[in-house]
């Protein structure tokens, strides 16, 4: 039997693959036959190499049946796409070994749309029938423990490489099961990474690692698909090894490398309308866990109390996520949702303990052209009257694509200080007015 591999398919199939519209039509004339020949008891026992290879051997033999449809040496290709059939995510299987793919959205059952080197366009992916569409659905929520029908039609869930994923199905998606895959690099991102990558200033990176060290307590804002969670766990990696962190998600994504870590996720309510347990109850919970640090991928609802108490009640240098579209706006959004927890809490009330909690808002955004920045690191100074005072350190002009620090004094300068880190802090915040271009060469 020839050696091959998922790279060699992908060399191989521009050139010798059938033309795409006939190599979907013999998939499933080949599955069919496939698994006629296959033990399955023993193909349970393989793993996806095994199996591919084992697929490869049958199908020389079955592509030797009078009448069969010729592989015309799309072997390779054609025994991966099976295997992707039977344990995958069928068709969606190249995209997700696609390296370059960062987003997955499926429209239905003819329209397939990634996000590619941070470009949105259309591939030809397809899915045979509205059956197999479901059952691919189906299956990504089988694996993450949920279930998708009729009666539980939408879905939070994640695949077994950390990649999120959203699906609504019918009746709610009228053209089919839409499925949503948000891809995460594998290892994550450093912050050194992403200033060599343009998506923020050396200096600001220098000046995020002080703060984490410093256990300043962060909150990464942004709008949809603007690298929070890519730079929340970034951040992670400046936490000391020896510190205990409880992360809690929705969907878990987040990728910490300490070794002291307890993950913990959220779960929603099943058919029945039972057994849920929402982020608010994991998240006091959490507390009773002796947490040096509590990371919250995002805070979206009730839980911003608790997150916003937890900070300011012995677990400094905790962080989150939350949408909005600049530190003022994250300032009103967090005054929002905990309004709707307290309902009569006076709003001066509010800000106090929003000023007390949060220290520092990274403020990440994405620009037309797919490239993610951070556009602001702010300091939460205090409240002037009953207004919240904030002030840029660092922060980008997209006009003429530079940052630019603002060389101000921290109102935290001190604490960083006794941390033993004020020189540090010092050389991190730049010359007043001093700018850098914001794009690699």
């Amino acid at each position: 039997m020839p050696a091959h591999s998922r790279t060699d398919e992908r060399a191989a199939e521009p050139s010798e693959a059938p033309a795409r519209d006939r190599f979907e039509t013999i998939v499933p004339w080949y599955q069919a036959r496939v698994l006629e020949a296959l033990d399955s008891q023993t193909a349970a026992t393989l793993d996806e190499a095994d199996l591919e290879s084992l697929i490869y051997s049958i199908l020389q033999r079955i592509e030797t049946i009078p009448d069969a449809p010729s592989i015309a040496g799309a072997h390779a290709a054609l025994a991966t796409r099976l295997v992707d059939e039977m344990r995958g995510l069928g068709p969606l299987g190249p995209l997700l070994r696609d390296p370059d793919v960062s987003d997955i959205m499926v429209n239905g059952l003819q329209s397939v749309y990634v996000e590619k080197l941070g470009r949105l366009s259309k591939v030809n992916a397809q899915f045979r029938d509205f059956d197999h569409l479901t059952h691919i659905a189906q299956r990504i929520a089988q694996n993450a423990g949920r279930r998708i029908d009729e009666l539980s039609p939408m879905c939070d869930a994640r695949l077994d490489d950390g990649s999120r994923v959203n699906i609504i199905a019918p009746p709610l998606a009228i053209d089919g099961a839409a499925i949503s895959i948000r891809r995460f690099r594998q290892g994550g991102f450093t912050i050194p990474e992403l200033a060599r990558g343009g998506s923020m200033h050396p200096g600001m990176a220098a000046f995020l690692e002080v703060a984490t060290k410093a256990r300043l307590n962060i909150v990464v804002s942004g709008g949809t698909g603007s690298g929070k969670t890519t730079l929340l766990n970034a951040l992670s990696g400046f936490i000391g090894f020896e510190e205990r962190v409880v992360t809690l998600e929705d969907a878990a994504e987040l990728n910490l490398l300490q070794p002291h870590v307890v993950r913990l996720e959220s779960r929603p309510p099943s058919s029945e309308g039972v057994g849920e347990i929402p982020m608010r109850d994991l998240l006091k919970n959490a507390l009773r866990m002796r947490p040096d640090r509590i990371v919250v991928g995002e805070v979206r609802g009730p839980e911003a109390l608790d997150a916003l108490q937890a900070m300011n009640t012995g677990h400094p240098g905790s962080m989150f996520t939350i949408h909005a579209n600049n530190p003022r706006d994250t300032m009103s959004r967090l005054e929002y949702l905990v309004m709707m927890e307290t309902g009569e809490m006076p709003l001066a009330a509010i800000r106090n303990q929003i000023v007390s909690a949060v220290d520092l808002i990274v403020q990440a955004a994405r620009f037309r052209d797919g490239k993610r920045r951070v556009i602001a690191i702010t300091d939460v100074v205090g409240l002037e009257g009953n207004v919240p005072v904030l002030e840029d350190i660092w922060s980008y002009d997209p006009s003429d694509g530079r940052f630019a620090s603002s060389g101000a004094r921290p109102s935290f300068t001190d604490r960083v200080e006794e941390e033993g880190l004020g020189a540090q802090l010092k050389a991190s915040l730049g010359r007043p007015g001093s700018t850098v271009l914001g794009s690699q060469p």
